[in-house]
């Protein structure tokens, strides 16, 4: 699926409670310029029994006093075994997701510091880490020049 297909895909499947979409509409052109700047239209996330996307809470080498949550998205199932260790717990499985979906989940994650994409196969060293207050700002930022547009049209 390409990242209009999934944007789309949100679009559609919104709740019908007259915001959801509309808000969906609105913020698409930042959560697919986001989406397009990672390497891969679906990552896969360990996700629990429940459902739950896995989070693994990292503590500073350096401050242990500080502790950061965060969701690991990889570009393969292989990886995604292997850097969450499921082979070794029967209880967490990875799923495939698209891209746009998981960008639109982190805006809500309020217990999420960030989410890290993991973009090249069997390097599980680095990642593309974004985090919730990042999508928040550029959504934001994109918003008010979209009413300002809005605002300076003579009618």
């Amino acid at each position: 699926m390409n990242l209009d297909q999934q944007i789309q895909e949100l679009i559609d499947n919104a709740p019908s409670d007259g915001t959801t979409s509309a808000l969906m509409r609105a913020i698409a052109p930042v959560i697919k310029s986001m989406a397009g700047q990672l390497k891969h239209p679906e990552y896969y996330i360990p996700r629990t029994v429940d459902g739950n996307w896995l989070m693994v809470t990292l503590k500073s080498r350096k401050q242990q006093t500080v502790e950061k949550n965060i969701i690991s998205a990889y570009a393969t199932l292989h990886d995604a075994e292997v850097g969450s260790r499921i082979m070794s717990n029967p209880t967490i499985a990875p799923l495939p997701i698209p891209v746009t979906h998981i960008l639109f989940h982190l805006i809500a994650l309020k217990t999420v510091d960030s989410i890290i994409f993991f973009e090249t196969s069997k390097n599980l060293q680095d990642g593309t880490e974004i985090l919730p207050h990042t999508l928040q700002t550029k959504i934001k930022t994109y918003l008010q020049s979209q009413q300002q547009d809005n605002s300076s049209i003579i009618v």
